[in-house]
């Protein structure tokens, strides 16, 4: 029999932080390792609400330092990854019932200091945040018109589900080996590492055969799999002789919703709405025909992950529209949602009894009893890059001698050059002119400067191959199965692309019987 495939690192979960981790770890010169049970950000990862931001309610929690990071993360993300992520100014319209003017502009002014002292240029690239009249301008579009005044600040959007995908391909270019649809059934202590038996779980969608399993073994295994980091800890997974891994950190499941209703302004800028309970709620721009509404903060319990239960609830629906509709012109009802999303949000346990008062930021537990296994609980899309970095430093007693890098390499497509990204949508125009403006500038965003590798020497729009709607054409879908691991048609409708928006039903039945038939 021939010995195990032997690795630095098997990490387990395939959400934004495992794949941030495996792409700085193979670029550190490791053998890697990334095992996803499902899909490429199945689950968190792509239920966010698409922000790279500081956090600006955060701050009335006096986490000043976890601001601080993240404002400095969201630049170096506008730089490293300006295809899927841009600037967008946000508005706050004001209700002086709820938070006064001056508590606001205060946090603003500090908010535009730390994102100004903390960036390493010196400087953040975004302008500073105005007070801004509802009423003369544009901010007020598609607010009710007793909104008269409010402020304004910039926040960065970004696509959170290829943010993931881009962070896995650079790793696999680095020689990262990624598997998706593959389950970790066990992981046994040895003296020399890790024995770690892994389940293929890929076929057509409803299989119900035992699928293929194999062994393989690590120096150090990285538990990132999020919603279910307690999971892999507490004897469910990582089994040795019975016994669980000793832990004395928590995880607290907080779901959080979205809902999707058609566009309610023609402007660019999203709102920040202040609600009764003081939560906040952002309306966002969304596809440019919808606008996004999210997101709600419910604590629920692990079986609403090992029980599927992972949807929002009419409550939720009906709470969202209620909050979008006390600022919106045009009122909103269950019966506008076009789309929803629901996730689950694995934050650190830090004791606060208020789901949306706990903490956001990350926390490393490493077990090196033997061969380590490091977990993570916690964190946000913001900060994931500079969370990568902390576990590489936790483990540099057994990699020493590697250094950070990702601060400054561009993401798969990131590299725009001078002109950035619209000198590089220019090119494409110029490139392809037989190809609809609105189709390119889409294209551009999902791939960045590898728009010309998906589109290849084509010499009209007929060499795109079938249109499967919602501006999907063959030549994307199989430059999505080659490059990027799509195997099942959520995979491409919500993830690697959001074109399910855009179709019909019957046009996405079509294109999943397309795809089995090209897999």
């Amino acid at each position: 029999m021939p010995a195990a495939p032997q690795y630095d690192l098997l990490i387990i979960g395939g959400g934004i932080n495992g794949a941030g981790i495996a792409r700085d770890a193979a670029g550190r010169g490791l053998s890697v390792l990334l095992a996803e049970q499902d899909d490429l950000a199945a689950h968190t990862s792509s239920a966010s609400t698409k922000l790279v931001h500081g956090g600006l309610r955060y701050l009335e929690y006096y986490a000043f330092r976890l601001v601080a990071e993240s404002l400095e993360e969201r630049e170096t993300l506008l730089r490293i990854a300006p295809h899927i992520v841009w600037p967008m100014e946000f508005v706050m319209p004001h209700e002086k019932h709820l938070r006064p003017a001056w508590m606001i502009r205060l946090g603003l002014l500090l908010y535009d200091y730390l994102g100004h002292r903390t960036w390493r240029g010196g400087r953040s690239s975004l302008p500073k945040s105005r007070r801004v009249s509802l009423s003369e301008d544009h901010h007020g579009a598609g607010l009710k018109p007793e909104f008269k005044s409010g402020f304004a600040y910039y926040d960065c959007w970004v696509d959170d589900a290829r943010l993931v995908v881009l962070n896995a391909r650079s790793a696999a270019l680095l020689g990262a080996q990624i598997l998706t649809r593959t389950r970790v059934t066990s992981a046994t202590r040895r003296r020399e590492g890790w024995t770690v038996t892994l389940q293929d779980r890929s076929g057509h969608p409803g299989a119900q055969a035992a699928r293929p399993e194999r062994q393989v073994t690590a120096r150090v295994l990285v538990n990132a799999a999020g919603p279910w980091v307690q999971d892999v800890i507490d004897q469910r997974i990582l089994l040795e002789g019975g016994l669980g891994i000793p832990s004395h950190s928590k995880v607290r499941l907080v779901k959080g919703s979205h809902i999707v209703v058609p566009r309610l302004h023609d402007k660019r800028h999203a709102f920040i709405l202040q609600n009764p309970d003081r939560r906040i709620v952002f309306m966002i721009p969304y596809e440019r025909e919808f606008t996004l509404i999210g997101t709600t903060d419910i604590a629920v319990g692990p079986e609403t992950l090992r029980e599927d239960r992972t949807h929002i609830d009419p409550d939720e629906v009906d709470y969202l529209c209620e909050a979008a509709s006390r600022y919106s012109a045009r009122s909103i009802t269950p019966a506008d949602v076009v789309w929803s999303y629901s996730g689950v949000r694995p934050l650190y346990d830090d004791g606060s009894s208020d789901p949306s008062a706990v903490t956001r930021d990350y926390h490393f537990e490493l077990d090196d009893d033997g061969p380590p296994v490091l977990s993570v609980f916690g964190g946000k899309i913001t900060t994931y890059r500079r969370l990568a970095e902390h576990a590489l430093h936790k483990l540099e007693n057994w990699f020493p001698g590697t250094r950070a890098w990702t601060h400054s390499k561009p993401l798969p497509g990131g590299e725009m050059g001078a002109g950035g990204f619209n000198r590089l949508l220019a090119n494409l125009h110029q490139r392809y002119p037989f190809l609809p403006p609105r189709y390119v500038a889409r294209l551009a965003r999902r791939h960045g400067s590898l728009a010309s590798e998906v589109l290849g020497e084509l010499a009209s729009v007929t060499d795109l191959g079938t249109d499967y709607g919602g501006g999907l054409y063959h030549a994307e879908l199989e430059y999505l199965v080659r490059h990027e691991w799509v195997r099942e048609a959520d995979d491409v409708l919500w993830r690697r692309t959001k074109c399910g928006l855009h179709m019909s039903a019957d046009e996405r039945v079509a294109l999943a019987d397309q795809l089995r038939r090209l897999l």
